[in-house]
């Protein structure tokens, strides 16, 4: 039996795609990950959510282990009201679907929005899940690059403007990070951020902003592009991984009812009741706004450890951008191939994120890697940077001998 006869023709253009999570390095024991985009071990409440949930199951007893879950459901979805709305988002509960994580939120705007017909357009370099998702649905992506400020909408502009005099097909949808972008830590200005949405107008497309560290900026928190949206155009992808815990696949998409309903329809019953139910009992308990303040603290001198770092032990034509919150660090060092790169770094104990895996054109990636400041620990950076450091200027030096 031949079992690829029996897969549809759309997955067996999917399938030939890289699979899902192949930018996941294999680490060695006691290897210093600076690839994990994991919050901090010390920073998940794992015993205050084990208090709510001790607490939930008291005075539930069954009731949030069954197919329809607990009452606390909805009062998950009003606590994400609430927050979104004190960010300056008014949703109302029909424009709110609460999914299982992030990714699930953006596979469910994809298969609704995205076929084989669909130009898409995203950043570059841009979230590697993300990337992954939408080559599943269509070949037509357009990357526009990043720089210091977020996406370069003037370039997008003339994209556009080219586009239209060749008559060749606009995009449905723009996937962007606008606030502490993975993988360069970059934000978008407000002025490319009324830009983008002007230009959504003009050229009659949505906006998919992934937001997923929207509250880890170390300023003051920009304004989503949701907050400023008069159209309804924007599709706002929201998580809790980040500030809470990743394992329990906690976002949302907030977005027009027609939207919504849409999603919802093919999101169907594939929910995780008890742990919305155990988050919402966690966050009935938490000032929340001090939670985020603690992290955010945390995380900006973490990110000062690893900044300071890199500049006392990599080569001087080593460049990185100075993020402005989240848990990256983007780095370029010309005449590098990161893969290689990497290679040798895990001989070494340290590990990262080649560039390539951010793109949608892999040799666009080569001289770039990603650094992430959020797992380890102070000291571990260091000791970590430092011995990447030695592996970069032996590669460099030996490269100048070829």
């Amino acid at each position: 039996m031949k079992i690829d006869s029996f897969f549809s023709n759309n997955i067996k253009e999917a399938l030939k795609n890289n699979p899902p999570g192949e930018w996941m390095p294999e680490l060695p024991e006691e290897c210093i990950r600076l690839s994990s985009g994991y919050p901090d071990p010390a920073l998940v409440p794992s015993q205050q959510i084990k208090e709510a949930v001790a607490k939930l199951i008291d005075e539930e007893q069954d009731l949030p282990l069954h197919y329809l879950g607990s009452p606390r459901i909805e009062v998950l979805k009003q606590q994400i009201q609430k927050r979104l709305h004190q960010r300056g988002m008014k949703v109302h509960e029909r424009e709110l679907l609460v999914t299982s994580g992030a990714c699930q939120a953006l596979d469910l705007i994809a298969r609704v929005i995205i076929d084989e017909e669909s130009v898409v357009v995203v950043e570059a370099p841009t979230y590697m899940e993300a990337l992954e998702i939408f080559q599943n649905y269509t070949k037509q992506i357009i990357n526009i690059p990043v720089d210091e400020n977020g996406l370069q909408t003037n370039i997008l502009e003339e994209v556009l403007k080219e586009r239209t005099k060749k008559s060749l097909p606009l995009p449905s949808i723009l996937y962007t990070i606008p606030t502490a972008q993975n993988p360069t830590g970059t934000t978008m200005d407000m002025e490319r951020r009324k830009h983008l949405l002007k230009l959504a107008s003009e050229y009659n497309f949505l906006i998919l902003e992934d937001d997923a560290y929207g509250e880890l900026s170390f300023g003051d928190s920009p304004t989503p592009l949701k907050a400023i949206d008069t159209e309804g155009r924007v599709l706002h992808v929201g998580s809790l991984s980040k500030v809470v815990a990743p394992g329990m696949r906690i976002g949302w998409i907030a977005g027009s009812e027609e939207f919504i309903t849409a999603f919802a329809w093919f999101k169907k019953d594939l929910d995780h009741p008890f742990a919305q139910a155990s988050v919402a009992s966690y966050l009935v308990e938490i000032d929340f706004e001090e939670r985020l303040n603690m992290l955010k603290e945390v995380y900006r001198k973490k990110c000062d450890t690893l900044i300071n770092a890199l500049q006392l032990y990599f080569p001087e034509s080593v460049t990185w951008y100075m993020p402005s919150g989240g848990y990256f660090v983007w780095v370029h060092i010309p005449g590098l191939d990161s893969s290689e790169l990497l290679e040798r770094s895990l001989a070494k104990g340290v590990s990262f994120i080649p560039g390539e895996y951010f793109f949608l054109k892999p040799q666009d990636g080569t001289e770039f890697f990603r650094l992430s400041f959020c797992f380890e620990g102070q000291d571990e950076m260091v000791e970590g940077v430092q011995r990447l450091g030695q592996v970069i200027t032996e590669y460099l030096n030996a490269s100048l001998l070829e």
